[in-house]
């Protein structure tokens, strides 16, 4: 990384992060209405709501891995969520102006995608609340607080493990579809399993609706912050991330810090 780089704003992985963003929120949300939406032909036919909760997961999480390994993720690391960006920022790999830019790419794409889901989907959407996360009715505010941040802490964790070690790495995004969709499975009823301020921003944004929602901003980035120190205290300084992006493709151009990837050369990007 040039030292340049970090007077430039990088708009295409800015835009990159915002595409990816709304397309993992918009699949997202879109199977929670068509597996939870009131009247859809779903509901009969998967009586279980476990099942169906799975099945969210796994698209929910899918999509969120399609966009890694995609042109776009490749070209940005496709974090799509702020709680993923603060950790590879607190952990040094990201300059601060391209921590500020991925955030405003992932929160307006979230926006856009609920937007998206309220246009296409009317009252089936309106019928689970527009996606939103909020709290289950039987557990108390400091459990699901609490959820948030275990989830996120061990998301950020898993995704810091994977990518610092060469053989692990390219396998980041298949993980992380199989534990996101493994925790919305077991630990939506508590939570919702947002994990994501952005998620959940948007569609209480869009709703009116900001009943609880404090806890989605502060748990999951309190949990990513915890990751990192946790990953320190691990690592104890034998190994770091070798790179910010959940799949690393070396043909493309990267605008993080400190990589430590063998034959990789960065590549200035000055038209921006």
């Amino acid at each position: 990384m040039h030292n340049s780089d970090r007077h430039q704003w990088h708009w295409r992985e800015y835009f990159a992060e915002f595409l990816g963003a709304a397309f993992n929120i918009f699949i997202g949300l879109s199977a929670i209405v068509l597996n939870f939406g009131h009247g859809l032909p779903i509901e009969q036919l998967v009586p279980d709501s476990s099942i169906r909760r799975l099945i969210t997961g796994l698209i929910f999480a899918g999509s969120g891995a399609i966009v890694a390994v995609s042109p776009i993720g490749k070209l940005s690391g496709s974090h799509i969520n702020p709680s993923v960006s603060l950790a590879f920022w607190i952990h040094g790999k990201m300059h601060l102006r391209d921590f500020v830019g991925f955030v405003i790419g992932q929160f307006l794409g979230a926006i856009a995608a609920v937007l998206l889901l309220v246009t296409l989907w009317g009252d089936y959407a309106k019928s689970v609340s527009n996606g939103m996360t909020l709290p289950g009715w039987n557990y108390p505010l400091w459990i699901v607080f609490l959820s948030e941040v275990t989830i996120t802490f061990l998301l950020v964790l898993t995704i810091f493990i994977f990518v610092s070690h060469h053989r692990l790495m390219r396998w980041t995004p298949l993980v992380v579809w199989l534990l996101i969709a493994g925790m919305v499975w077991q630990e939506a009823p508590i939570s919702g399993t947002s994990l994501n301020p952005a998620r959940s921003f948007a569609p209480a944004l869009v709703s009116g609706n900001w009943h609880h929602q404090w806890i989605y901003a502060i748990a999951p980035p309190m949990g990513a912050a915890i990751a990192v120190g946790m990953f320190r205290l691990i690592a104890l300084g034998e190994r770091d991330v070798l790179t910010g992006k959940l799949y690393h493709a070396f043909d493309y151009p990267s605008i993080f810090k400190n990589i430590k990837l063998p034959h990789f050369q960065h590549q200035p990007q000055s038209h921006k």
